[in-house]
């Protein structure tokens, strides 16, 4: 995934040509007063469109203020009012999903299609929320012991704060942001600096749903405001979702200040393909997994891991097929936008050349790409990398490109090894005719999320996304049921209701007589 920070320059005045968005704190667009500020690019044009302001402490106070002070009334706020709260939204981010679109291409680079998948896959979890009196229900027990019933309920934890990448700058905080708000919490969303606009988008967009002021409130900047979310005695929990070393600081620094953390990290995703596979949808998958939104998210697939002796084929056929896709401005129509910033698109771009020095075999060099765009973009064409050693950098770290490794395997357990040995648990995949194979994969391999003859398998969000080791810390994945139980507290009640025969005073301990 991605980390929190920024490696463009600060600046110290907000005096620009370029407009600055500032924050969305009690229901309104707020300007900063911090004076700091970093710039927002057009990736695909390369050219700083507007400005984001960077958080002080005390704005930090302010925002995280104003989602405490409107915690009571929203969270004794009916069910039903929520839950129609919900659905208003539901049905505005369907009517606008287009201009959203717009906003997150313009801002990340990504193709508008793609864009739109992102928003189509966050409002699965608004739909989600939509059930939230569902979802709530406790559990009732009759007369437990004579006269006595035990029940259990769920209450909101109280402000809860969102710490969002730049990959999916809706879909990502719309994993979190329904769920949250539906079972009652107040919400402090941080967003990336790199892609600011579609979470004040979002608030405004609950704000015309009817949401009140203060319940969703949107904090622009940098570590500064990830640490004052992560130190803040207002703030109960933390979700975040970006680079394992940053998703173990939160874990580490949240958990510290008590608070319930659910981090989400990096990821290293293997495609294990066996020699009964159909190789033309192996290869059109690899093609879609590992390209899809310029490589630039944890799901995708990074490294296929062939079974000989299919290698030779399946890395031609993957080849001829990338050979074909149109790199380009994302309000094109094309396949692939840029990469989201110049910084990131030369460390992508440095990988390839630590192949070279590892002995790898260059099948398709994203380097030499005549993008459908502005010379100046941030290009990095889609990149082929045959007989990667598994010692290389290429394949030991996350890369979160357009670069897709193949390493070569003599059996289906060597593959499997490979994969249980690396660092990272997320998400995998098994192509395969053989259901005996993939059964045994799925209950074998020591991933959290396992696609079979799927190469990006996402769950839907009545499940939960999360992986394993070191791509998730925390006992809590996102959205589904786990985010049900992330965001509530659950109380225990055992109640006696007394009559005429209740007996009188008795100081023994309680039985279930």
């Amino acid at each position: 995934m991605t980390t929190t920070g920024s490696t463009t320059t600060v600046s110290d005045s907000t005096s620009t040509d370029s407009p600055v968005v500032g924050h969305w704190i009690d229901g309104a667009h707020v300007a900063s007063t911090s004076g700091r500020t970093v710039p927002v690019y057009d990736p695909a044009l390369g050219v700083v469109t507007k400005q984001v302001a960077l958080a002080d402490e005390q704005e930090i106070r302010t925002a995280i203020a104003s989602a405490k002070a409107a915690f009571p009334a929203w969270s004794e706020l009916s069910l039903t009012k929520r839950q129609q709260i919900m659905f208003a939204f539901r049905e505005i981010l369907n009517r606008d999903k287009a201009e959203l679109a717009e906003i997150i291409t313009s801002e990340h680079g990504k193709v508008v299609s793609d864009a739109l998948g992102e928003i189509a896959r966050g409002q699965e979890v608004v739909e989600l929320a939509t059930s939230i009196p569902q979802l709530l229900k406790g559990e009732f027990s009759d007369q437990v012991s004579t006269g006595i019933d035990v029940y259990s309920i769920r209450q909101p934890l109280g402000v809860v704060g969102i710490i969002s990448p730049f990959n999916f700058p809706a879909m990502v905080p719309l994993w979190f942001l329904p769920i949250a708000i539906a079972a009652g919490n107040t919400v402090v969303l941080k967003p990336s600096e790199k892609d600011p606009s579609a979470a004040i988008w979002l608030a405004s967009k609950f704000t015309e749903a009817g949401l009140p002021p203060g319940v969703f409130t949107v904090l622009n900047g940098d570590k500064v405001a990830v640490d004052g979310l992560l130190t803040s005695p207002d703030v109960e929990s933390i979700s975040f979702v970006g680079s394992t070393p940053i998703a173990q600081y939160v874990y580490e620094t949240g958990t510290k200040h008590g608070k319930r953390v659910q981090a989400l990290g990096g990821a290293k995703n293997h495609m294990l393909v066996l020699p009964d596979a159909d190789l033309d949808l192996v290869a059109d998958n690899a093609i879609n997994a590992g390209f899809g939104s310029a490589g630039e998210r944890c799901m995708a697939i990074s490294v296929v891991v062939a079974v000989e002796p299919v290698a030779d084929e399946l890395v031609a056929k993957i080849a001829e097929r990338a050979a074909t896709l149109r790199i380009g401005d994302g309000r094109r129509g094309c396949d692939m936008g840029p990469l989201v910033t110049e910084q990131h698109r030369d460390k992508v771009a440095s990988y390839i050349e630590v192949a070279e020095q590892d002995g790898a075999v260059i099948v398709v060099d994203g380097r030499t790409v005549r993008p459908d765009g502005d010379e100046n973009g941030f290009w990095l064409g889609p990149t082929l990398i045959d007989e990667v050693p598994t010692s290389s950098r290429v394949y030991t770290e996350e890369i979160f490109g357009p670069v897709l490794a193949v390493v070569r395997v003599a059996t289906y357990e060597e593959g499997l090894g490979l994969i249980n040995s690396g660092a990272f648990g997320n998400g995998t995949a098994i192509f395969t005719n053989d259901g005996g194979a993939a059964r045994r994969f799925q209950r074998d391999v020591q991933v959290g999320m396992i696609g079979i003859n799927v190469p990006i398998p996402v769950p839907v969000a009545y499940y939960s996304f999360g992986g394993w080791k070191n791509s998730l810390f925390g006992d809590h994945k996102a959205y589904g049921a786990d985010g049900v139980s992330f965001f509530t507290r659950q109380k225990a009640i055992t109640s006696r209701w007394l009559d005429p025969s209740h007996g009188g005073i008795n100081l023994g301990f309680p039985s279930n007589g």
